[in-house]
């Protein structure tokens, strides 16, 4: 159990800058394949702060330097189901030539720390650390126990990381039914109000692969059976293809709030009108506006081996987000798509999430952010992308997106997402810090 110590504390306020640049440090590079160096060294990291304040975290690999970490934090009222406070440590790759700053040494500069990282997601991992780091020396516990979860391997569908712990230790989220995560709680500059978008729902994930076979030969004859040909036909069917409108409810109650503040009228099953409201999001609405419908993106080629020799099979990557409920629909739509020649295969598929709205936690994060920012407006919205709430799911833990940020209005923050000079401001991360603080006693 933790300890508590009652001389003077170092604060959250103090921390997190230095542990989000310390963690930004480690190149934990998750590049799908099972190169790169691994979260492990990241992990130590934690497990020191974690241990430093008294924690005896479980530390569990999925294979060699595919780690996480997960402990147990008791709260005011052990009788109430658990709260998953979790984050991951992996981060796509990134190219320092691309980068105005190398992307894995954490650098402060002009108020805003820059990395591989800084938004995807080790700020959050620096929040929760440095809040829960304070509380503990100050001898305040949180409202109810949390399981504390850092995973590895979130950017590769989680596979290694969260999935592997709820396969193979669910005992650690024991008696736990709901779970806070990433990509909720920013603001946008909306109608002259500050809007923060508290995530709530997010789509499914379908990676596919395309394979085209066809006959092998000189490419200077006639060849009516080019594998390359099939392909590219079928991925440029899928990739113009125009999915209808779907909007769901958790995305109808966004539009909702974004019809009244800006004044304008829609109809959720017009096109036009829609995107006016999408397009009111500014950024953001490049994270919104893939939630009105399906999507397929083909992301990868490959073909070939020399410019004179017809192949015998093409492959290409398809990255398919679907609105949950629906993948099997998609799955079937891809196919028909890609035509009977080409066949499609699953790589990796895992859930869409809708979680409910009218809840007392979503109600506890939204005064948690207007208790810090008084004239704010909170929304839900569905992520277009996925985090490890999937994974927490199948325990039956409903999963949210909140890592609170309050974000100046000339900030591109979808862009900072696998972007190039990702980077979230020191003022963010203060603001995020305290209303984690104020949720962890309200919730």
């Amino acid at each position: 159990m933790p300890v508590t110590n009652t001389r003077p504390t170092t604060t959250a306020a103090d921390e997190v800058v230095p542990i989000t640049r310390e963690l930004i440090g480690f190149d934990t590079s998750n590049y799908g394949d099972g190169s790169g160096l691994g979260e492990r060294a990241a992990a130590e990291y934690v497990v020191g702060l974690l241990q430093e304040v008294g924690f005896d975290p479980e530390v569990f690999e999925s294979a060699p330097r595919r780690t996480s970490v997960v402990t147990r934090w008791a709260g005011r009222d052990p009788g109430r189901p658990a709260l998953v406070l979790h984050g991951h440590l992996d981060v796509v790759p990134a190219r320092a030539d691309d980068w105005q700053v190398d992307p894995f040494e954490g650098v402060l500069l002009d108020g805003t720390v820059w990395g591989r990282g800084a938004v995807d997601m080790k700020d959050m991992d620096a929040m929760i650390l440095s809040v829960v780091r304070q509380r503990v020396r100050e001898g305040r516990p949180p409202a109810r126990d949390v399981v504390l979860a850092m995973f590895a391997d979130e950017e590769s569908s989680g596979v290694m990381g969260s999935h592997w712990a709820v396969e193979h230790r669910p005992d650690l989220f024991e008696g736990a039914t709901e779970a806070i995560s990433e990509v909720g709680g920013f603001s946008v500059e909306l109608a002259g109000r500050r809007a923060y978008l508290l995530q709530t729902a997010e789509k499914g994930l379908a990676w596919l692969r395309l394979v085209a076979d066809g006959r092998a030969g000189h490419a200077s004859q006639l060849n009516p059976d080019n594998a390359v040909t099939e392909l590219a036909a079928a991925v440029a069917r899928i990739g113009a293809h125009r999915w209808p409108l779907d909007v769901g409810p958790t995305v109808r109650q966004l539009l909702d709030g974004v019809a009244n503040l800006t004044g304008l009228s829609y109809d959720p099953h017009d096109e036009a009108s829609v995107a006016a409201l999408v397009d009111a999001l500014g950024p953001a609405g490049r994270f919104v506006g893939a939630t009105v419908r399906q999507t397929a993106t083909p992301t990868m080629l490959e073909a070939g081996y020399k410019v004179n020799v017809v192949p015998g099979q093409a492959h290409a990557g398809v990255d398919a987000r679907f609105l949950p409920g629906t993948g099997d629909q998609l799955l079937s739509d891809i196919a028909d798509l890609a035509g009977p020649r080409v066949q499609v295969e699953v790589r990796a598929c895992d859930t869409g999430l809708e979680a409910p709205v009218d809840v007392p936690l979503v109600a506890a994060m939204s005064q948690a952010l207007v208790a810090e920012d008084p004239q704010a407006v909170v929304l839900p919205y569905m992520l277009s992308a996925g985090t490890d709430n999937k994974a927490l799911s199948r325990l039956d833990i409903t999963g949210y997106g909140f890592a609170p940020l309050r974000l100046p209005p000339d900030v591109d923050f979808p862009a900072m997402f696998h972007g190039v000079d990702e980077r979230v401001p020191v003022d963010a991360l203060l603001f995020g810090t305290r209303v984690l603080d104020r949720l962890l006693d309200m919730v």
